[in-house]
């Protein structure tokens, strides 16, 4: 019987999906294991062979756990929302609905063919999903939670006594028996009132001022706003002042948004790195992102103004060096300061910069620029005026958007004073480290000052706050880069926030009103007064009293009042699908609290190291506000991280000659110059060479049908480069197509046998052929007469069978222990090949190396293990046992040297003897062609060691 893989891979598919082999249970004794996968997003591109290789991986491991006898939740579904399905939409006029269910479950196309789908893609490569736990974040039963935790931290606010959540009308009582004046919370509200002044305001004045303490309030914030898409992006959706899709230009502009409090987590969310199994590079990401800051807030004085500026700094002990400052080009003061002579100059600058991202401005540290003001500061410690400039690189998010330059001790900041030629002060402090730590220059002016003279940095770091809070001028402080996240999006695809509108106060929906659904919409785009495509809906009116979505027609604002037009963000559903698996059918809450704290924590998560400070940040975030209301136990979401490398692509590239349609073969562009290379696609290319196909290059595209093409010896030739996998690359390769040639199982031993999970590698089909070889030997050992009969041995296992088995036993476990899982491939190999040597057929045997293979090709490993006479899946067969007495060798090879010099090897029993030992080397057949008739002078042995003859 020969290996028929589609046959198997499709028997035990269908099997699997039958019988739930992989359904988790909430009921067990079994101890517990979450495995996931980041949330995929079904792309109409669907799989390329790329895509695969994290859930491999976390396949592999979730059936090695089960053999381990535990109980595996595996789950997964889709982040179904998004920008790309809103897109097609725009163009096609078709919902996003109907996109997204043929992305994930296959429809027809305008040929009347089948399209596949995402889940018949994952089905095909044999995964270990619990598919009846599937969920999609645009399904309304899904985002009816969404929306219900943006409620729940819409009516909350942050304790930093107690560094927690707590619901905002206990707020509201604290404010009515004694003012705000001792509530220590995370708040943008800087007035202080009496319980007096809180009891005479107005409704709208309360609501204003309770805006300012909520986890999710709506304030003016500076956003990433891209007008082609008539949206706000998030920053990791902005690459070189572009959108990531479409690649059209964003602006920085201050807009009117939804914001999460996430600043009150700040510290929560930095400790925690410490409790949880991630790489070192995530979490310094995240470290930095958060950006923790020790130093003082001091407020400077606009020369000749009532103006004040409060500036943030890490190192205080250096204001006597402070001889310039920047603000934001966004802070508000600009304006107030600017002096005449400088608006047109200022207002320039400002245009500008908007234009880049701040993850750009950041990065950008060696262009300089800037503008003055017009306007001084007066430094409070020297008493000098000090120029005002605005610069792109302070940013008004981070620290109060304004700093006190001192370019003697930084090079930012000196690389801008030489520029605007501003003085250098250096601070003179007695030849202390803080001195040592200054910029090594030592031009300009030379400061020595009697307060800071002989202290150490944090010596003199307290000496100075002490000043400026004796002078009532600052204090010290803590800062965070981290700012509050920009959760609105002016998009039409996503959840709709539960929000209606009284007098321009924002008060959330009941409840019992959830889910608030998508309203139709004639387009998906902005409508002409550039309102969001919700403001399209002519039926999204909110009425209080039926508690019911109504026509806008109805709007009285009496009982009747707008809904909000924004949706929430892409993060938004992603930020609790761990939690939703636990329970996903639960109609009454997100999740039951018995199962989310069963399932605690995920284990294992597998996905990309490009969602560190986003969605790996966001889900933490709200994980800990969960937490502190005691909806599950646990405060972080994901224990254990790993995250897969890239699997990399063979491009094909073409070279144009400029301002022709002509063509030159790769290996002759040195004959010419000026030339453009042109991506093709690798299904051009004539088997594995790298020959182009020409008449299939001319029906490509139109571009290249009337095209010349200069041959080298009757051929076209390309050049090849390893990238990335991308379908603009056009050198993506099908899973499915490996499925149909390979199968599954050789599809998933050789992306783990291409190397490390962590590391990007790149893809050659022809490796995939190797692989399929070693799976067809691997068949063929449990069958006879050239695999044509299964046959087994029921005989007891010789001591070179078992050390051969329990070796790969020992060598695979401690490879799944350590997620090694590409030197693993290489193990069932040589195994595979030492058991066909001695032609070993033995059950005992056979069995262990079965349940060794199947996390890795489960396929196979189960059509054998039915052939072993074996009616349950081999899924849950306890993991073959290692024994180390196997490995214990009851020989020695001894190296036999003459006169010092090793000249072969001799296995001889541990238990000889010296004299024994002696008799064996002196019969061995190579020992007399060294001894060259003489007879040895002495034979010198050392048990376990070595045997020297000397002549």
């Amino acid at each position: 019987m020969q290996y028929n893989f589609q046959e198997i891979e499709k028997k035990w598919q269908k099997k699997w999906m039958e019988q739930q082999t992989f359904a988790a249970s909430n009921n067990t004794d079994k101890p517990k294991f979450y495995v996931l996968d980041m949330f995929p997003y079904p792309s109409g591109a669907g799989l390329h062979v790329g895509h695969p290789l994290g859930y491999i991986a976390s396949d592999i491991y979730a059936r090695y756990k089960r053999h381990q006898g535990y109980n595996v939740l595996h789950p997964i579904g889709y982040d179904s929302f998004g920008l790309p399905a809103e897109q097609y939409a725009i163009q096609t006029g078709q919902h996003p609905a109907i996109t997204t269910e043929v992305n994930i479950n296959g429809g027809i196309d305008n040929k009347n063919t089948i399209i596949a789908g995402y889940n018949h893609q994952l089905k095909k490569l044999g995964f270990s999903f619990d598919w009846s736990r599937e969920v999609r974040t645009s399904d309304p039963a899904y985002y009816k939670w969404t929306q219900w935790i943006f409620i729940q931290l819409f009516n909350s606010w942050y304790c930093n006594d107690k560094q927690k959540a707590r619901p905002i009308d206990e707020l509201i009582e604290i404010f009515s028996r004694q003012g705000n004046a001792q509530v220590n919370a995370c708040t943008s509200q800087n007035e202080i009132f009496s319980a007096e002044n809180w009891n005479s305001f107005s409704e709208e004045q309360k609501q204003t001022i309770i805006l300012n303490y909520r986890l999710a309030y709506r304030a003016e914030t500076t956003v990433n706003w891209c007008p082609a898409l008539g949206t706000v992006l998030a920053n990791d959706e902005v690459v070189n002042g572009v959108s990531e899709r479409g690649g059209y230009p964003v602006y920085q502009k201050n807009m009117m948004q939804w914001s999460m409090r996430i600043t009150a987590y700040s510290e929560r969310l930095l400790s925690g790195l410490e409790t949880i199994d991630w790489s070192e590079s995530i979490k310094e990401s995240q470290r930095n992102w958060i950006g923790k800051s020790l130093g003082a807030e001091v407020i400077f004085s606009v020369a000749d103004s009532d103006v004040t500026v409060k500036i943030f700094t890490t190192r205080p002990d250096t204001i006597y060096g402070a001889t310039y400052m920047v603000i934001a080009p966004e802070h508000p003061l600009v304006d107030q300061i600017t002096t005449g002579n400088y608006y047109e100059a200022v207002n320039q600058y400002k245009d500008q910069s908007i234009k880049r991202s701040e993850r750009e401005r950041i990065a950008d540290a060696k262009t300089v620029s800037g503008q003055f003001t017009g306007a001084y500061a007066v430094n409070p410690f020297t008493h000098k005026n000090i120029p005002i400039y605005i610069a792109d690189y302070v940013l008004f998010g981070y620290g109060t958007g304004a700093i006190m330059a001192v370019p003697a001790h930084d090079d930012r900041d000196h690389r801008f004073a030489k520029h605007f030629g501003l003085p250098i002060v250096e601070v003179i402090k007695g030849g202390t480290d803080v001195q040592e730590e200054a910029f090594s220059s030592k031009e300009g002016t030379c400061i020595n000052s009697e307060i800071l003279n002989g202290l150490t940095v944090k010596e003199a770091q307290s000496k100075i706050i002490a000043e400026i809070e004796k002078m009532k001028i600052g204090h010290g402080t803590t800062q965070y880069r981290l700012r509050d996240a920009v959760f609105s999006r002016q998009r039409y695809w996503g959840e709709p926030i539960p929000i209606y509108y009284k007098n321009n106060i924002p008060y959330a929906l009941p409840e019992s009103a959830l889910p608030l659904l998508l309203p139709k919409v004639e387009k998906y785009l902005p409508t002409e007064d550039g309102n969001p495509p919700l403001g399209r809906a002519t039926q999204w009116a909110w009425d209080i009293e039926n508690e019911q979505v109504v026509s806008n027609e109805l709007i009285d604002h009496s009982t009747i009042f707008p809904l909000d037009l924004n949706t929430m963000p892409g993060w938004a559903g992603s930020s609790w699908y761990y939690l939703r698996y636990t329970d996903s059918a639960n109609n009454f809450c997100l999740a039951d609290k018995m199962k989310i704290n069963y399932w605690e924590n995920v284990d294992l998560y597998i996905g990309g190291s490009e969602h560190a400070t986003g969605h790996l940040l966001y889900s933490r975030f709200w994980n800990k506000f969960l937490k502190d209301y005691g909806y599950l136990s646990h405060e972080e979401p994901f224990q254990k991280l790993i995250n897969q490398g890239m699997i990399l692509g063979q491009s094909a590239y073409i070279y144009r000659i400029n301002g022709t349609n002509n063509f030159i073969s790769y290996n002759l562009l040195k004959e010419v110059q000026n030339t453009t290379p042109l991506h093709i696609d690798v299904k051009l290319l004539k088997g594995t060479t790298n020959e182009v196909d020409l008449d299939q290059l001319r029906n490509w595209r139109d571009e290249f049908k009337n095209a010349e093409f200069i041959l080298e010896e009757g051929k076209f030739i390309c050049n090849r480069e390893v990238e990335k996998m991308s379908k603009s690359y056009y050198n993506v390769i099908n899973p499915d197509d490996v499925c149909e040639e390979y199968g599954a199982d050789s599809l998933r031993m050789y992306e783990m046998f291409l190397g490390p999970i962590e590391q990007a590698k790149p893809w050659n089909t022809q490796g995939l052929s190797g692989v399929h070889g070693f799976l067809k030997k691997f068949w063929k050992l449990y069958h006879s007469g050239e695999g044509e009969t299964f046959y087994i041995s029921e005989e007891n296992p010789t001591k070179e069978e078992q050390r051969i088995i329990h070796q790969l036993i020992k060598k695979i476990k401690d490879d799944l222990d350590h997620f090694s899982f590409n030197t693993s491939i290489s193990s069932f190999m040589i195994a595979t090949n030492d058991l066909v040597k001695i032609k070993c057929y033995k059950r005992e045997i056979l069995e262990s190396l079965c349940i060794l293979i199947s996390p890795y090709a489960p396929h196979i490993a189960e059509e054998l293990w039915e052939k072993l006479g074996h009616e349950n899946s081999i899924e849950f067969q306890p993991f073959t046992e290692f024994n180390a007495e196997y490995l214990i060798s009851d020989t020695y090879e001894y190296p036999v040297s003459f006169n010092g010099k090793v000249r072969f090897k001799i296995e001889i029993p541990i238990s000889a003897t010296p004299q024994e030992i002696e008799e064996a080397v002196r019969a061995h057949e190579k020992t007399p062609n060294y001894l060259d008739g003489k007879q040895p002078k002495k034979i010198i042995v050392v048990p376990k060691r070595i045997v020297n003859i000397v002549i």
